[in-house]
């Protein structure tokens, strides 16, 4: 059996963002969507690394879940101004292949 490859990104939003910071965790079709505190520790720049920033929030769903997408933008809603979330959800759309489109 193939060994399905983690796609990670992390988005560093600061104050557009509860926490300033999003990682995006896609492996086959298992979403994970983490918020994290900024650590300052490391700086206050967005060019700072924020690799070790504390998780404070996840969202872990199957894409072939009833109404997937729509928990993964209400849970991006909830966490930060819509240009964000729709730029993380368009980063999302294209590795996952969701089974229950939105009716909206």
């Amino acid at each position: 059996m193939a060994k399905v490859k983690t796609k990670t990104k992390t988005w560093k939003l600061g104050e557009i963002c509860q926490g300033g910071v999003v990682t995006v965790e896609v492996t086959g079709q298992k979403i994970a969507v983490i918020g994290k505190e900024w650590d300052y520790s490391t700086g206050s720049r967005k060019s700072s690394d924020q690799s070790k920033a504390q998780e404070f929030t996840r969202l872990e769903v199957e894409a072939n879940e009833y109404n997937a997408e729509r928990q993964v933008l209400n849970f991006l809603g909830n966490l930060m101004h819509s240009w964000a979330a729709d730029e993380i959800a368009k980063w999302i759309e294209p590795q996952v292949t969701y089974t229950s489109k939105n009716f909206w």
